[in-house]
């Protein structure tokens, strides 16, 4: 999604956790809107199955297979985009770059899913030590205060770790992948040897149409856990439009 062409990004320390907000740059905003675009199917389908069924089928089959993986109702649409954002922002911007992109699964396309928003992992090369981020995302035109606590109990259920559901799925997928390792790694971890706060960080991530950063240093100043803690505000302007945009851009990606 290449967030480094398009965004600008700000951070701050609070007491000794990590508050970042994000905005496109200016003259950015198509570009942005065409990033987004290229990167979302990949969220939803394999893009060696897209490729199979070019080879296969042909281009209108292809299309047809991504289309009906894309969400049409508004409010899918934005928590969907919310979570692809986050995902990517997760891999390219912080060391948490394992794990599966949840939304292949879907049992419907407006349907949400159930569970973390996003679940990232780090394994240590030599050791296998494994580090988990949990994090929880919210998108709306205008964030406020009562969504971020939401996300803030979100994050702090199950005493701050990922729920046992959630990490049972991402190992079944992986796998079913043939990704071992990491599988391995889940399996023992939640199964045999347990899983430590120290080995867990947050993040809590909005995508919005005004400036969240206030409302989420209020909340981050409130948190007295163990967990290191990420916040990140993505703001764009015209919210609503924003995703409408970047939808309506997914049906010219190759064309």
């Amino acid at each position: 999604m290449e967030f480094a062409k398009w965004c600008v990004e700000t951070e701050e320390s609070v007491q000794k956790h990590k508050l970042r907000g994000l905005g496109i740059a200016a003259g950015r905003q198509a570009q942005a809107i065409g990033a987004i675009a290229k990167a979302v199917p990949g969220y939803y389908t394999d893009p060696k199955r897209i490729a199979d069924l070019l080879k296969k089928l042909g281009k209108p089959a292809a299309a047809a297979h991504v289309e009906q993986k894309i969400p049409t109702q508004a409010s899918i649409r934005s928590g969907d985009l919310g979570e692809i954002l986050c995902n990517a922002y997760v891999n390219e911007a912080t060391p948490f770059n394992l794990g599966v992109r949840r939304l292949r699964w879907k049992d419907h396309p407006n349907m949400s899913m159930r569970g973390e928003d996003v679940l990232a992992f780090n394994m240590d090369p030599q050791s296998g030590g494994l580090k988990i981020l949990k994090a929880e995302v919210k998108s709306r035109e205008g964030m406020r205060t009562a969504v971020i606590d939401e996300a803030r109990a979100a994050l702090c259920a199950n005493s701050g770790l990922p729920s046992p559901h959630a990490l049972a799925f991402v190992a079944d997928r992986l796998n079913q992948a043939g990704d071992t390792m990491l599988s391995d790694a889940l399996d023992k971890a939640q199964l045999k040897v347990g899983i430590r706060a120290s080995q867990v960080s947050h993040m809590l991530f909005t995508f919005s149409g005004n400036d969240p950063l206030k409302l989420l240093k209020t909340n981050l100043q409130s948190y007295a856990g163990p967990m290191s803690q990420h916040y990140v505000g993505l703001r764009v302007d015209a919210h609503q439009a924003f995703i409408k945009a970047v939808f309506a851009a997914i049906g010219k990606v190759g064309k």
